[in-house]
């Protein structure tokens, strides 16, 4: 006769039976641990001498709740706990401030104001990685997390222990492990404000080894490499993911399937935090009781598979806090329930931020934290609620994978700007392909320095759960509705924290839920109607889109998820960044910046703020020369580099491809130099059946005739109309690009009389169709059934 499924909680009470004073979480530290926690988030970036004041603040206010208690009415408890509460907001503050004081003072940070280029020694930290963008036609940019241990600065050196972030585009620092000691030349550039590391610096050329790397990290280093090596033979999206699923690394991972998997909510299974490492321990004890090993072999196993967890996927500090995080998880389990649990898990929170306050404002340790906390607090009753009705492993499948999903909503919205309606059932369906792909990913790792063939075998078995992940994300994202549009950042994370703590209270009462479940279902119902009657902005399938930023241009041009080149940043770092993050762009490979004049590079920032951004372009003509310099001064303190466009330049990113027609020369004399000496752009979208763009800056009548005169084919579907459609344009030029739809950036009640009437009239007599963002707001082109669609944020019009 075969065993009863298992469960993973040992409460030992039957389904119903009401939770016991001792069974409930004891969550007396979570209030300093949270206290903590907020006050190294919110003080970091701050100024040091503040911070400190804040401090004194708090330890002040605690030394009067000791001294008079009857403030908070004799309650010696509460007055325990609000001293314990301020004494460590007072802590954390005091830690925050000192890691800053270490990162902002000595050598490095003096160097990195004045751009020094020096020789320094590092110790790396964690995995070399190419850049969330790269350059297009360009060696990737790496990024590599390092300690700078030694400075040599024009002969003096001074020993240091310093994190720092390197950058740097030769292969040779892909082949580097963590815990080994390099010798590099460096170009420093200061960090931003809130910054985890001292400088930025800009490597030159490869690093010179001077220690290999640990015994454990070579070990990790080469049971991955197997892995990869491994999996290779699959196809392309499982090659890319089985290796994110075993050790977090996803930098084979398509940009099809991520984009899928954040759609569908699935992105915690390939990240490397406490969700990933709960739902594997979760995993594999549900296999241990499968095995009838009994409840103390269980967490014994669980323990012996994080140890395994943290080794291959490496312990680094990311991966150490995820590894902590899944030992609190284990500690419930071990003693059947969650009262010492909780405590544990806050401890670990407050003695992370005291350590390491730079962790308060990390996603990952948040997901983490919350992950962990949703499996102690809300997954055992849960469990118990659906035991009566399913079976207990089904029950514990459910509970697990809806527990983690609801707590690091808040987190993921925050990030992502948008609300996965499918995150539950997909994490349902996925559960049961975890656990195999996981285990069987490991054996493949384990295997591979032995017998490769084996291991190959092994990868093809782990295929079949691994293409079901695949396969749950690619359907899932399709599906109406699958993500529906959220406010971004703290006040999105607030909003779906309410809405759910709301739902849990609601949970507790039959009616009030049966209320609020007619009246969800019903909004529901309503917004995928409307969206799919009415999908709003942005249209899902757009190709390019002019923003909408007052007096000043700004065009971002799709290359793929999330992705995109911007042509010109407009005037505005706020109006730019809203339409970026209303289009959903997080990567920017390039941004090309016509020509330094305000309304087309002032707002920057605002595309730098929270994007992977691979570089910036700007003119060969270098005028004027303070606006340069402005530009130079936000790419170099965003750690991105400046490149000099080239007529005739050739690039692609993509379905995108681009060349560029001018400037030809420069234009000395002519009153508007930097005008005529913008980069001018001819773009293919969409390929062969696609549609052609031509964006000219602020060109006039000089610029105009050169590129008329020069032969080259202007002929385009679309044309950005050159300086906001003034009256200095050059009739031949017009006729010469034959456009079909034109585009003026302009602002509503400018003071130039943009875009002229005389203008307006040129193109019209050209066969144009005019749009213009003072009237139009934003405009997307879209291609739909094999033509060019216009959609303008206050109407719609086809150009067929």
């Amino acid at each position: 006769m075969s065993a009863a499924p298992p469960q993973v909680t040992t409460d030992k009470r039957t389904p119903g039976e009401p939770r016991l004073e001792q069974d409930r979480p004891d969550l007396r530290l979570v209030a300093p641990a949270g206290a903590a926690w907020i006050v190294a988030w919110q003080v970091r970036g701050l100024p040091v001498s503040p911070v400190l004041v804040a401090a004194a603040l708090l330890l002040g206010a605690g030394l009067v709740v000791v001294r008079h208690p009857h403030v908070l009415g004799n309650r010696r408890v509460h007055a325990a706990l609000v001293v314990a509460t301020l004494l460590c907001a007072s802590a954390a503050a005091v830690a925050t401030a000192g890691r800053a004081g270490a990162r902002t003072t000595g050598p490095l940070p003096a160097l990195a104001a004045a751009e020094a280029v020096v020789q320094l020694e590092v110790v790396v930290t964690d995995d070399p990685r190419p850049s969330a963008s790269s350059r297009p036609g360009r060696a990737p940019l790496l990024v590599i997390r390092a300690r700078a241990v030694l400075l040599d600065a024009e002969g003096v050196q001074t020993r240091l222990r310093t994190p720092v972030l390197l950058l740097s585009d030769d292969p040779g620092w892909l082949e580097l492990l963590p815990s080994q000691r390099v010798r590099t030349v460096a170009k420093l550039v200061p960090a931003e404000r809130g910054d985890d590391v001292a400088v930025v610096a800009s490597a030159r050329g490869g690093p010179t080894v001077l220690s290999p790397p640990s015994r454990v990290q070579r070990v990790a280093g080469h049971l991955r490499a197997g892995l990869r090596e491994a999996v290779a033979p699959l196809p392309e999206a499982e090659a890319g993911l089985l290796p994110g699923l075993v050790v977090g690394d996803t930098t084979r991972l398509t940009p099809e399937t991520r984009e899928d998997f954040r759609t569908v909510g699935l992105t915690h299974l390939t990240a490397v935090s406490g969700s990933n490492v709960v739902i594997v321990l979760a995993a594999v004890l549900l296999l241990s009781r499968w095995l009838g090993l009994g409840l103390k072999a269980g967490p014994v196993l669980g323990g012996l598979g994080l140890l395994a967890f943290v080794v291959l996927a490496r312990p680094s500090p990311s991966v150490l806090r995820a590894g902590a995080m899944g030992a609190v998880g284990l500690l419930a389990l071990a003693t059947g329930g969650t009262r010492r649990a909780v405590p544990a898990l806050a401890g670990a929170v407050l003695v992370l931020v005291l350590f390491s306050p730079e962790l308060a404002a990390s996603p990952g340790f948040a997901m983490s934290v919350l992950a962990t906390g949703g499996l102690l607090v809300l997954a055992p009753p849960w469990r118990e609620r659906l035991a009566g009705r399913v079976p207990g492993w089904l029950a514990d499948a459910i509970a697990v994978p809806a527990a983690a999903q609801l707590a690091v909503g808040p987190v993921i919205v925050a990030i992502s700007g948008q609300l996965g309606l499918l995150s539950v059932p997909a994490n349902l369906l996925a559960v049961p392909s975890v656990a195999p792909a996981t285990v069987l990913g490991v054996a493949v790792a384990l295997v591979a320095p032995v017998s490769m063939t084996a291991a190959q075998g092994l990868a093809w078995l782990a295929y079949l759960p691994t293409a079901w992940l695949v396969l749950i994300s690619k359907v899932g994202a399709t599906l109406p509705g699958a993500a529906l549009p959220w406010p971004e950042g703290g006040r999105g994370a607030l909003l779906l924290g309410a809405v759910s703590v709301g739902a849990l209270i609601a949970g507790g009462r039959p009616r009030l839920r049966r209320v609020l479940l007619t009246l969800g279902t019903a909004v529901a119902v309503t917004l995928l109607g409307v969206r799919e009657v009415a999908p709003g902005w942005p249209p899902r399938d757009w190709a390019l889109v002019m923003c909408d930023v007052g007096q000043g241009d700004a065009l971002v041009v799709r290359t793929g998820p999330r992705a995109a080149i911007v042509v010109d940043a407009g005037p505005d770092p706020d109006l730019m960044d809203s339409c970026l993050s209303d289009l959903a762009v997080r990567q920017v490979p390039l941004v090309i910046l016509t020509h330094p004049h305000a309304d087309h590079i002032d707002g920057l920032s605002g595309v730098l703020d929270g994007r992977a951004v691979g570089a910036v372009e700007v003119s060969p003509v270098a005028e004027p020369a303070a606006q340069v310099d402005r530009v130079s001064a936000l790419a170099a303190a965003a750690g991105v580099p400046v490149l000099v466009a080239a007529p005739g330049e050739r690039r692609s990113a993509g379905g995108l491809s681009w060349e560029v027609l001018g400037p030809r020369r420069a234009y000395r004399g002519s009153g508007s130099e930097a005008a005529n000496a913008s980069i001018v752009l001819r773009l293919r979208i969409g390929g062969p059946e696609g549609f052609s763009a031509l964006l000219t800056g602020d060109v006039e009548p000089e610029a105009q005739s050169d590129l008329v005169a020069s032969g080259t084919d202007l002929r385009s579907t679309v044309l950005k109309v050159p300086h906001h459609g003034s009256r200095n344009q050059l009739p031949e030029f017009l006729t010469a690009v034959q456009a079909r739809v034109s585009l003026t950036g302009v602002g509503a009640g400018n003071t130039y009389g943009h875009p002229s009437a005389d203008t307006l009239g040129l193109l019209t007599a050209t066969g144009a169709r005019s749009y213009r963002t003072d009237q139009d707001g934003a405009i997307a082109l879209v291609l739909r059934d094999g033509g060019l669609t216009v959609i303008a944020r206050s109407g719609t019009g086809s150009t067929g």
